[in-house]
């Protein structure tokens, strides 16, 4: 390990460089004939989920965790609380080494996933409740002020009598999430935290999130598919297809690399035909959408008020989930580009093996 790399262990919350993880996958062909040698002699394969992650996130900080199903989010977010051990690289959390599970390390971290269940299914949630105090050790008098606020920031209401498995789905997971916050965390890994919740109750888990991250100083990774939650939270993003990192930077500029267009929306003082400027997106009266090529925005902006009575004039970047699609294909057509060209020096290679091999 070298100097740098001590030094950004010892600076961020969230440390990794070449984090990897490989899963091995039994394979066989169809058929009972395949199935019962299988029982025998088991084919296998190596598939990578994870494949050289280094990211840094500081004390404090909130970033959006994003990528399309499969992508190794969840993979990525498990070995760094310690769930799974990884297949190579350099990962530790506030200075801990996760897969280490050490105790003190234990207290200070939390895991939400959305689409699995922590409380105890047949108990009220209060009960789970009590549980996480008795595991955490955690003192009667700040424990009950830290549960009564959950509860009524949550609004659980009455909902923490009831056993867990009579709970919608949006009911358990706001009480799956108060359970998590009891210890007072100071790292958040948050997969999918908003899942089932009403548009209302949404707004109101961020609203918690950024208070909790302002009062605690909480580092917290956000992955979600409601893409409100990443804008309203996260200041950063990393975007990750394929097990590997696409994009980690600020989510201003992530239009700024994967989306090639702008919208201009211009209001004129009378009706006009405005496809011979760009792409009529929308049109609604005197008020037209244009999609503009990003190099031509200021060009046709100046062609516009120059030829044009504009009343009114306007530049939007595209919606952010328009964006992520964008980023998601262009990391789908880089991995195809550099499949056909291992393929093309896989064959390039066959071929200068049979040349060498009837060569003199």
């Amino acid at each position: 390990m070298n100097d740098q790399s001590r030094s950004n262990q010892t600076t961020a919350a969230i440390h990794t460089r070449g984090l990897s993880k490989l899963f091995e996958v039994p394979e066989r062909d169809p058929g009972l004939w395949a199935a019962t040698k299988s029982l025998v002699k088991r084919k296998t394969k190596s598939v990578s989920a994870v494949d050289e992650v280094s990211i840094d996130v500081a004390h404090g900080e909130i970033v959006g965790f994003l990528g399309p199903n499969g992508a190794g989010k969840t993979t990525t977010l498990k070995m760094l609380s310690g769930l799974l051990h990884p297949s190579g690289g350099e990962v530790s959390v506030l200075g801990y080494e996760p897969f280490a599970r050490d105790h003190d390390y234990l207290r200070q971290i939390t895991l939400v996933m959305g689409n699995r269940n922590q409380l105890q299914w047949d108990l009220p949630a209060l009960d789970s409740f009590a549980l996480t105090r008795a595991i955490y050790r955690l003192p009667e008098a700040p424990f009950l002020e830290q549960r009564d606020e959950l509860i009524e920031l949550l609004d659980l209401g009455e909902l923490v009598n009831k056993p867990v498995r009579n709970l919608s789905l949006g009911e358990r997971m706001k009480a799956e999430i108060a359970n998590s916050l009891l210890h007072r965390p100071a790292v958040l890994f948050l997969d999918e935290p908003t899942l089932g919740l009403d548009v209302v109750m949404q707004r109101r888990i961020r609203t918690f999130l950024a208070d909790y991250n302002a009062r605690h100083g909480a580092s917290i990774m956000l992955t979600s598919h409601y893409m409100a939650d990443i804008e309203a939270l996260c200041e950063r993003v990393i975007v990750i297809h394929e097990g590997s990192v696409l994009y980690d930077g600020s989510l201003d500029d992530l239009g700024e690399r994967f989306a090639s267009y702008k919208t201009v929306v211009v209001t004129l003082a009378e009706p006009a035909d405005l496809s011979g400027y760009g792409d009529v997106v929308e049109e609604s009266g005197a008020r037209v959408s244009l999609r503009v090529d990003r190099s031509g925005v200021a060009e046709l902006t100046g062609r516009l008020l120059a030829e044009l009575t504009v009343d009114d004039l306007t530049i939007e970047d595209p919606p952010i989930d328009d964006v992520i699609e964008m980023a998601f294909a262009s990391g789908s057509r880089e991995t195809d580009t550099e499949s056909e060209s291992d393929t093309s020096s896989e064959t390039d290679s066959e071929n200068d093996s049979e040349t060498d091999e009837v060569g003199p």
